[in-house]
């Protein structure tokens, strides 16, 4: 009897069970229902008590279950992001995972002189493009809190410099509900419209809340305008154990947890059914140094947890981060943290991923960093897709052909691996599986070498589809000053 497709059995990380799932997300609903929030929105502050929530003589807002619940039955679990040309390519449901960069970054390792510097609007750009030419980056963020962009407007022109450099789909931060409003009209322009954008989105916002449980009131300015126009957003948290939230991770997944449901809750009654990303963020602020840890694997243990809940409870597609390091330089460190967070939050299956490429827990971006990482995806995603088990693979003629062959017969010699190779093997374009000779006379170099030349041809080489003279105009019109 010949053997038959046997389905693939992918491997998946989780780390909750029900019972503390459930324990979470009801110490949760006790934060909102109890302790309540701090909402210095007016307009959301009225919507809250217009729904049912009550207002203590402190000015706390308590938020009841019920409206969380109706907020988690209307929001769409499902969020397809397109690119600028109109074609779906990331669908955010399920176990869909897609990898991106990360924004604001104050420096920059220059990819001429090696040397730590001030990022800039070039900067921006050229992150976009690696993005565009790089097979395993997925989506842009800007990479870059540029010192030649003018402060008021510094968001509006790193997303112009993104639109420019990438066709791909775009993940931005903005400062208030005025400078979203330019970059909406920025999107608008690149598809044709506003219809054109609501119905095919190309752009996700990113925005914070304040911990513990306080929202002012330009993040929520944003999350109101994205409600309504129906602009994918994701409300991560600031709930980074021992600083920002509890030091225990139960703790600090509860405390994030309850502020991205205040999020949810105000989203769903301004534009119900408009697209919610769920995302508490729970890092940690380490004892030694007090920054926000961006290499340790608290991150990455709590979000397989919240992937979990997902699974268990939300349903709705969820953030998380991965490819980050806190090392300075892109060294053994940077690899290391940064294939942990890669194939962690691959195996927990989490949908959105961002900040690939960061160095310093946040501050500096690195070009060689990204395309490094482009790599540790891939590898990551072959171990993750599991093993295929069919008549083809289990390759019994091949075998019996080489056994039974000429003697000193081996497998490199037969068809049957010529035919399956590209796919049955992980095959490098930047890790070194050279001969020590062979790596000698070619010059010794190192990982980091090979990621500096790869991302600087790149861009040099990478012809990124450019956008029409039209929309290039309608571009700086908004950009100018007014």
């Amino acid at each position: 009897m010949k053997p038959t497709e046997v389905p693939t059995f992918r491997p998946r990380l989780k780390v909750l069970n029900r019972e503390q799932i459930l324990a979470i997300h009801n110490a949760a609903l006790e934060i909102l229902e109890k302790t309540g929030v701090k909402m210095e929105h007016p307009g959301a502050l009225g919507t809250l008590v217009s729904a049912g929530c009550k207002v203590s003589d402190q000015g706390w807002v308590r938020i009841p279950a019920k409206l969380v619940e109706d907020a988690l039955s209307s929001a769409p679990r499902q969020i397809d992001l397109y690119d600028q040309k109109g074609n779906k390519t990331m669908p955010l449901v399920n176990g869909n995972y897609f990898y991106g960069t990360g924004s604001d970054a104050t420096f920059t390792v220059d990819v001429e002189t090696g040397e730590r510097r001030r990022s800039t609007l070039k900067d921006a750009a050229n992150f976009a493009k690696l993005v565009d030419g790089l097979e395993n980056m997925d989506f842009a963020m800007s990479m870059s809190n540029p010192a030649d962009a003018p402060i008021e407007d510094i968001y509006v022109h790193v997303f112009a410099e993104m639109v420019k450099n990438t066709n791909k789909p775009i993940v931005f931060i903005a400062d208030s509900g005025r400078d979203i409003a330019k970059i909406y009209q920025i999107a608008c322009q690149v598809v044709g419209g506003e219809e054109a954008l609501q119905k095919k989105p190309f752009i996700l916002n990113y925005s914070e809340a304040i911990s513990p449980l306080r929202f002012p009131e330009n993040v929520m300015d944003r999350l109101i305008f994205c409600a309504e126009k129906r602009i994918p957003i994701c409300l991560p948290s600031g709930s980074n154990a021992g600083g920002g939230a509890p030091v225990t991770l139960a703790g600090a997944m509860a405390l994030g947890i309850a502020e991205n449901l205040v999020g949810l809750v105000v989203h769903q009654l301004v534009g119900k059914g408009s697209p919610f990303l769920f995302g508490p963020n729970v890092s940690t602020l380490d004892m030694k140094s007090t920054i926000v840890s961006y290499g340790c694997p608290e991150w990455s243990l709590t979000q397989a947890a919240l992937a979990d809940m997902r699974d268990e409870l939300y349903g709705l597609p969820i953030w998380a981060y991965a490819g980050a390091s806190d090392a300075k330089v892109m060294d053994a460190q940077a690899g290391a943290e940064a294939m942990f967070s890669i194939v962690t939050a691959m195996l927990s299956r989490a949908n959105l991923i961002h900040d690939v490429g960061f160095l310093e827990y946040g501050s500096t971006s690195s070009l060689e960093m990204v395309t490094m990482a482009n790599e540790l995806i891939a590898m990551s995603r072959f171990f993750t897709d599991g093993i295929t088990v069919n008549e083809e693979t289990l390759a019994l003629e091949a075998i019996e052909r080489i056994a039974t062959g000429a003697p000193g017969s081996i497998f490199l010699m037969d068809d049957h691996t010529f035919e399956h190779f590209m796919q049955a093997q992980f095959l490098p374009k930047l890790l070194d599986r050279f001969r020590y000779d062979s790596w000698e006379e070619s010059g010794s170099s190192d990982l980091y070498k090979h990621c500096n030349i790869e991302a600087k041809r790149i861009l040099s080489e990478h012809q990124v589809e450019p956008k029409s003279t039209e929309v290039l105009k309608g571009i700086e019109q908004i950009l100018q000053p007014h």
